[in-house]
């Protein structure tokens, strides 16, 4: 809900209160975001009764949290000689500006027609409205119209006006009640006559919040191709601490848009953590600072390193919106809060509440060598277990036999599809199986039809070498004709078969960015229009195609953010499939997406990014807690593999709701937990990085169980053969020598039955909740019953247990 009295505004959750007012001369004073300043006994009754009077309240609010200036402090500027109290370096504002005093992270920057750079905007007037009015040029959030009453989603719009220069600034807050957060974003209007020269904008963040103090730890995610979503922890006392993604074109595998803002002692569980994200696919920036007086400041939006805007009269500039959210619950609280709003007001459309399908991707199981008949060989043994959807990746287009042609020319190569993708899906259809497609639409090759027509729709500078990624080259988005080009041929495509599923893939970051529509003067706006370019050709083919489950990709997680979240419900989390680096990885994306985002796939081992080997099932267990698929070749399995895959299929079918759209918890490291929002079921993930002799004991902690229920605890069974134990075998009473891996060990391997441990117990939520359960031992170098009663769980192996309350 949002409160107002005068010109103080209280913008209210249920468990967090973000509070600011007018000062007398104008500006927007932070005076709180975080925990409620509400009772939950207030906060019903404002809820029931929004219309009583708050302001005595509100009056009390203000006068606790103001800062009580009287003189202004040595060498800073004051504002005016009306206020000389009022020096604003040292005073929490939500929005700030060079040229009066603010010389810390400012909120915008525009360079006038005179040169000048001093902006100073001062409160003109607000707005309070219901539900969300959306951005005109870009992907938001959005109120489905399902929340009412205190859950109700509320919008308030504030007026700022620089009179000196004739240009308005809307700051643009929305409160989500049901997932305790609030949205920011902004707007620049510039008033001048249509004829004039115009300002420029060099820089207009999303969101700003000023702390009162500093020394909070900024937590961050970084990585590079096939290594995402590494964690990254700063603590900033001084200076500035930044994430960014600086020009690569999209939001980037080097730094994600999502970050962390919590206390040094904040843990997984305890403790005060801030959320934040930005709802955009470009280059980005997020910062923390902490100044001189012990305030810190946290902004974030579009990069304002390599961007300008020109702006005539009547004309206007939207920012991206910013997610917040905070919670006392540490950071699995955070996670939880940021993961049910992903999942109501970013992901939309037909999938939104959907469970994802299982699915096989044939990308890894023969790269560009494949044929109809290899194909549908591949569907017929996914079917065989289970699976239910077939994915063609690349290769299926134009001369595609490599990765250095034919991009942009989205033509059926007949021969290696015969009968085209109408006939392809036509016979996976006739297996019972859905049919899904690789697309990588943004790009074209120098060797291809569409570029040799049309050069100049490639974004590069004319007359000088092109720095090339992956071989290819990107179409320019900025240009109305290269979108619909787009747009005509995706759907030709998305309409030549019974498609299902796209996966729609991205494979460079940007060089040379230039276009050759666009005047000298405007090249910084390329990398933005770019991202609105893309923008609505997915809202157009999404639309044109609803009933379409859309995946994002960018070699992998290059691109994985709400802006594509806004029109793909899941993106493929990275390009990795090593279990065990992917443990890392999807424990990174965890922290700002929920796990019905994330593709996830078992693949071959020795896996093909790291040449590790991984067990079969750990590969399973580590991709469960994702949208589960296999990209490796059925077809050359084992018999006991396939079966081995059919019985992960059958029990991710039984789970799936839980994996997907479960409370997801971080236990500890290397230990992740699903549950059912109302605490009914839930698996937890055990992986052991190092085995050690003589550790036996291990305790299984849970969170989120009913306190009042009893469960029923068993574990998802690991097979273990006799030749894992190698040349142990002879410690047993033979009457011969068995060579390791010989023939005799060969026998008895196919006739020696061996029990892994298999747990079978009740208990109760409030002793998983805290204290734990002992598990069976771990096989620790002493001995081995075989009777079930010891796990066999050795380095890279994995368990998930299974929690389910007793009826």
């Amino acid at each position: 809900m949002i409160v107002r009295k005068n010109n103080i505004f209280l913008l209210q959750t249920p468990h967090t209160s973000w509070l600011f007012h007018i000062l007398p001369s104008g500006h927007p004073e932070h005076l709180h975001y975080g925990r409620s300043l509400l009772s939950r006994q207030v906060y019903e009754s404002l809820a029931e009764n929004a219309a009583q009077d708050t302001g005595e309240m509100l009056s009390q609010f203000e006068e606790a949290l103001r800062e009580k200036h009287i003189y202004g402090g040595g060498n800073m500027i004051a504002y005016d000689q009306a206020h000389t109290n009022l020096c604003l370096e040292d005073l929490c504002l939500e929005m700030s500006s060079f040229g009066k005093g603010d010389i810390r992270d400012p909120f915008v920057e525009i360079t006038h027609q005179d040169g000048s750079s001093t902006c100073d905007f001062l409160f003109e007037k607000a707005e309070i409205t219901e539900g969300r009015k959306p951005l005109e040029t870009l992907p938001g959030s959005y109120d489905d119209g399902t929340d009412q009453g205190a859950d109700s989603v509320q919008q308030l719009t504030v007026t700022m006006y620089d009179h000196g220069y004739g240009v308005h600034l809307e700051l643009i807050y929305t409160v989500y009640p049901d997932c305790d957060v609030i949205t920011r974003s902004a707007c620049i209007i510039y008033d001048g006559a249509q004829e004039d020269s115009g300002i420029t904008l060099n820089r207009l963040m999303s969101t700003q919040i000023d702390f009162h103090d500093s020394g909070y730890r900024f937590t961050s995610f970084h990585g590079r191709w096939a290594d995402e979503m590494q964690r990254s922890d700063a603590l900033c006392t001084a200076g500035k601490v930044v994430n960014e993604e600086l020009v690569a074109g999209e939001s980037g595998s080097r730094s994600n848009p999502f970050v962390m803002i919590s206390r040094e002692e904040t843990t997984e569980d305890q403790g005060e953590c801030y959320g934040m994200n930005l709802i955009y696919s470009g280059n980005h920036y997020e910062a923390l600072s902490s100044n001189g007086y012990d305030k810190s400041r946290f902004v974030c939006g579009i990069q304002p390193t390599g961007f300008s805007w020109k702006l005539h009269g009547g004309e206007h500039f939207e920012a991206p919106e910013a997610v917040m959210t905070w919670s006392d619950e540490g950071m699995n609280g955070m996670s939880r809060h940021m993961h049910d709003f992903v999942r109501k007001h970013i992901v939309r459309g037909s999938w939104r509440d959907r469970e994802r399908p299982i699915l096989v991707n044939s990308w890894e199981a023969s790269y560009f060598k494949f044929t109809q008949a290899s194909l549908l060989n591949l569907a017929k043994a996914a079917k065989s277990a289970g699976i239910e959807l077939f994915v063609l990746d690349d290769g299926w287009f134009g001369q595609r036999d490599d990765d250095h042609r034919s991009l942009g020319d989205w033509t059926e190569n007949l021969k290696k599809l015969p009968d085209g993708l109408k006939g392809l899906s036509e016979k996976i259809n006739a297996l019972g199986m859905m049919f899904g497609i690789w697309v990588e639409p943004e790009m074209l090759n120098e060797d291809s039809d569409l570029f040799r027509a049309h050069p100049d729709w490639a974004i590069r500078v004319p007359g000088h070498a092109h720095s090339q990624g992956r071989n290819q080259m990107l179409l320019d988005l900025t240009r109305s004709e290269v979108q619909q080009y787009v747009i005509d041929a995706m759907s030709k495509v998305f309409s030549s078969g019974n498609i299902t599923y796209v996966k729609w893939d991205m494979n460079r970051i940007f060089s040379d960015t230039y276009s050759q529509a666009l005047d000298a003067d405007r090249q910084q706006e390329v990398s933005h229009r770019y991202v609105c370019g893309l923008y609505h050709c997915m809202d157009e083919l999404t639309k044109r195609f609803p009933d379409i489950l859309f995946e994002g990709c960018s070699s992998g997680g290059n691109r994985f953010d709400l802006g594509i979240l806004c029109y793909f419900p899941q993106i493929w989390g990275s390009d990795d499939t090593d279990a065990v680096c992917r443990i890392d990885i999807q424990h990174g994306y965890s922290y700002g997406y929920p796990a019905s985002t994330i593709g996830a796939h078992v693949s071959a081992s020795p896996n093909h990014q790291t040449l590790n080997r991984s067990p079969l099932e750990t590969r399973f267990e580590v991709a469960a807690f994702g949208c589960l698929g296999y990209e490796l070749n059925l077809c050359d399995l084992s018999d006991a593999e396939k079966k081995e895959i059919a019985d992960q299929v059958a029990f991710y079918k039984e789970w799936r709701h839980v994996f997907q759209f479960g409370d997801y918890y971080r236990l500890e490291k290397d230990r992740w937990m699903a549950t059912e929002k109302d605490g009914s079921r839930a698996a937890v993930m055990i992986f052991r990085r190092e085995s050690r002799p003589n550790r036996d004991t291990v305790t299984l902690t849970a969170r989120g169980m009913n306190t009042d229920a009893a469960y029923h605890l068993t574990n998802r069974y690991v097979n273990v053969a006799l030749k894992d134990f190698g040349s142990l075998i002879n410690s047993m009473d033979l009457p011969v020598h068995v060579k390791q891996d010989g023939i005799m060990h060969d026998i008895a391997n196919r006739f020696v039955t061996i029990h892994n441990e298999e747990e079978n117990m009740t208990v109760s939520g409030c002793v998983l909740n805290g204290c734990g359960v002992r598990l069976k031992p771990f096989y620790a170098g002493t001995g081995f019953g075989n009777d079930g009663g010891v796990r066999v769980c050795r380095s890279g192996d994995s368990r998930i247990y299974l929690l389910e309350a007793l009826r």
